[in-house]
């Protein structure tokens, strides 16, 4: 079954299109940095036993909050790294609009992270490691560049990569 689009009015149908992939910016000077504090929490991460993604959130030139995955230390299934540290940021800031934050993060976020930095109004998202299963910024989808939707964020991809790809793929292989 192929899911359709009413032609409003026409009676016609039409096939719906999902919008195009992401659209990524090359890094900053100090993307790098910013990501190595992200990937600081991963580690903390997975020193809790935690799958090992870790977030930071900068403003202005400094770190406004940071956090890692916290999903089996508080049996929460919101408690990823990206959506702890806007909680952070926005309590910080009394406000619910992150505009002009930059959130980097080691692992590309998934469709209900991508959702809350959308509904958050963050200006740009950097991550470090694709995510083929469940990433929404770019692998299976793109919410944070949906035209359909009232905010769009900016894409980097790819910053520190191979570390936090590394980190992952252990995290997983002791497991298995």
């Amino acid at each position: 079954m192929v899911a359709t689009q009413s032609g409003e009015g026409t009676g016609s149908t039409r096939p719906l299109q999902p919008p195009a992939l992401a659209t990524f910016d090359p890094p900053e000077p100090d993307d790098a940095m910013w990501m190595q504090r992200a990937l600081e929490q991963a580690y903390a991460a997975a020193a809790e036993d935690e799958v090992p993604v870790g977030a930071v959130i900068v403003l202005n030139g400094r770190i406004l909050a940071e956090a890692h995955n916290r999903t089996r230390t508080w049996a929460d299934p919101t408690g990823h790294a990206e959506l702890v540290a806007i909680r952070r940021a926005a309590e910080r800031l009394d406000q619910w609009r992150l505009l002009d934050a930059t959130l980097y993060v080691t692992l590309e976020p998934c469709a209900m992270c991508a959702g809350a930095l959308v509904l958050a109004r963050v200006r740009r998202v950097v991550y470090a490691a694709r995510d083929p299963k469940a990433g929404m910024c770019g692998s299976l989808g793109c919410i944070v560049q949906d035209p359909r939707l009232n905010h769009r964020l900016k894409l980097t991809a790819g910053v520190l990569e191979h570390p936090a790809g590394e980190l992952l793929r252990s995290f997983f292989r002791a497991r298995r």
